[in-house]
């Protein structure tokens, strides 16, 4: 159906003219050829799949809760109607339509995120889309699920994106000074935690922000530009922390849209993996200050001065921290002489160890934390 043909000019002038659905102008005729494998070309006509996609772009554009609702809305909304390429007396689906074709055809497949490219190409096309500088955040979604109806499970913990190229460089830093390398079984030693998982929505995770604020939940990441275009999605259970989820968010942006120049991100993106895999992608990384977390009364990590040329700490009383070994985290540590900190005047705002020794950490992507500052 084409809506442009069922209605006179004079009565589309008349709709609402701030409707947002009368500014939808797109061909969406490109559906067809992403769908004609899921439908047959014998038995009775199916509705149109164009009037389903259709629909879903009113109940999400708009807000409204369920497709039964947005059906009802579609009964009695001239422009609702104009959109979808109804006229007054065309019959409008049952809502039961939409759930019935998307079990059997839609479900587990790529169709809506093929739509949501092939929209941003042409966004990307008209010189809408600004991809050099790329905003990404999350935002924690309930799910459907009692937060006390679960059951405990011992899980593995899992693997970093990043594990295979840390490993990598923590064995060379260690040859580097003098140390052997760490054997595979030392990486490859299966660790594993405990998690709540939902006896009603098993892929949610739970989610445990304060206190008051306890539930199982999804996390939707997203990549952004400047000018709001969604440019990347991904979803995972609400226990998946930000710092995991960038470089395959980063890496679906540079597929579809192309690299962009800078990644703009919270302080939750601030860690070594981010800052080494964006520089190595030539990305300038905008991720804000943050301030030491340091015990009151105590030095802070800055107090310890790091000498590159000889690779040691000086603490505030001029004492070097040498370097000791890099654990498999990739952090190496910097460990000050007992001997010397047992009777220093400093000691009681430098460390609490029961053997008086003061250990520094710095992880051997250190180099590449270096992030533009925003002052909020």
């Amino acid at each position: 159906m084409n809506g442009f043909l069922l209605w006179e000019p004079q009565t589309v002038d008349k709709l609402d003219e701030n409707r947002v659905c009368l500014f939808l102008w797109l061909d969406f005729t490109f559906i067809y050829d992403l769908v004609k494998d899921m439908y047959s070309e014998v038995g009775r006509p199916s509705i149109d799949p164009v009037i389903l996609v259709k629909l879903t772009f009113i109940q999400y554009t708009f807000g409204i809760r369920s497709m039964r609702k947005t059906i009802e809305e579609v009964e009695t909304n001239m422009a609702y109607r104009w959109f979808l390429g109804y006229g007054f007396h065309d019959k409008v689906p049952h809502f039961s339509t939409f759930g019935k074709n998307y079990e059997r055809r839609f479900k587990d497949t790529d169709l809506f995120e093929q739509i949501f490219y092939r929209i941003l190409m042409t966004a990307a096309n008209k010189k809408l889309i600004s991809a050099e500088h790329v905003f990404v955040d999350s935002t924690h979604v309930k799910a459907s699920a009692n937060k006390r109806k679960f059951e405990k499970k011992i899980v593995r913990k899992e693997t970093r994106a990043y594990q295979g190229r840390l490993q990598e460089e923590i064995n060379q830093d260690r040859e580097n000074h003098g140390k052997k390398p760490f054997p595979p079984d030392k990486f490859d030693k299966e660790e594993t935690k405990e998690i709540k998982e939902s006896t009603t929505d098993s892929e949610s995770g739970y989610y445990v922000k304060d206190e008051r604020t306890k539930q199982f939940a999804y996390s939707f990441h997203a990549a952004a530009d400047r000018n709001g275009f969604v440019l990347g999605t991904i979803v995972t259970p609400g226990n998946t922390h930000d710092s995991q989820i960038l470089e395959p968010l980063v890496e679906q942006v540079i597929e579809k849209v192309g690299k962009p120049e800078a990644v703009a991100a919270d302080a939750a993106y601030k860690t070594p993996a981010i800052t080494s895999y964006l520089f190595n992608k030539e990305i300038i990384p905008a991720l804000p200050y943050t301030r030491p977390r340091t015990k009151e009364g105590f030095f802070r990590k800055q107090d310890y001065v790091y000498d590159e040329h000889f690779d040691c700490y000086l603490c505030p009383s001029g004492e070097t921290l040498k370097y000791s070994t890099t654990n498999k985290e990739g952090y190496r540590e910097y460990k000050s002489p007992k001997q010397i900190c047992t009777t220093c005047s400093f000691l009681s705002r430098c460390t609490e160890s029961k053997d008086c020794q003061k250990v520094v950490t710095r992880h051997i992507w250190k180099k590449q934390i270096i992030c533009v500052i925003i002052k909020m």
